[in-house]
């Protein structure tokens, strides 16, 4: 985890790792079938402690689009506290075949289900269906803004404006829910 979140995870090595730990080489394979599922399990440590993060700021928020507006801001905040280990839930693969955990795919949805409650609120009449999409595609485009901002892309917004626009786009989003559009 250290070396993931000091270095990245394109520098991370079996190696290296197994030298920190003060073991063979070998003695990382006995905890681990390979590398990559030690990153999948430094990515789901990662998952959960943006999901205690998460938890902690929604704490006594009752507002549906307050609900929405904490959640990209907490996912912004994490973002920019932990840059490498955010970074490394998203730019892991596995090799080709090769489908991650069903434990590890779990741990991922806490945040579509986070999202999906404050939707369901503001519109209760969606079917399960598009209240999934809906709260898939919010996730999407939150990290897409937050993705391309922080690479400093030129189609990104500016970091002093980040927030704001955030704070935009999820209002727009939360009064159309509300307006009982599926």
């Amino acid at each position: 985890r250290r070396r993931i979140a000091e270095n990245g995870l394109a520098s991370l090595r079996a190696r290296d790792v197994t030298q920190d730990a003060g073991c063979a080489l070998g003695g990382l394979y006995t905890a681990f079938r390979d590398l990559d599922e030690l990153v999948l399990h430094v990515n789901s440590a990662t998952l959960g402690m943006l999901e205690g993060e998460l938890v902690a700021e929604l704490s006594g928020e009752t507002d549906p689009a307050g609900q929405l507006r904490i959640l990209a801001h907490g996912y912004l905040r994490f973002a920019l506290a932990n840059r490498n280990l955010w970074a490394a839930l998203f730019e892991h693969r596995l090799p080709e075949g090769v489908e991650a955990p069903a434990w590890h795919l779990d741990k991922h949805m806490f945040l579509i289900q986070f999202i999906a409650r404050p939707l369901a609120a503001l519109n209760p009449n969606m079917s399960e269906e598009d209240l999934r999409i809906r709260a898939l595609t919010l996730f999407s485009a939150v990290h897409g803004i937050i993705s391309i901002s922080l690479e400093g892309r030129f189609v990104g917004i500016p970091a002093g404006r980040l927030e704001s626009e955030l704070d935009d786009f999820v209002a727009l989003l939360a009064a159309g829910a509300a307006a009982g559009r599926p």
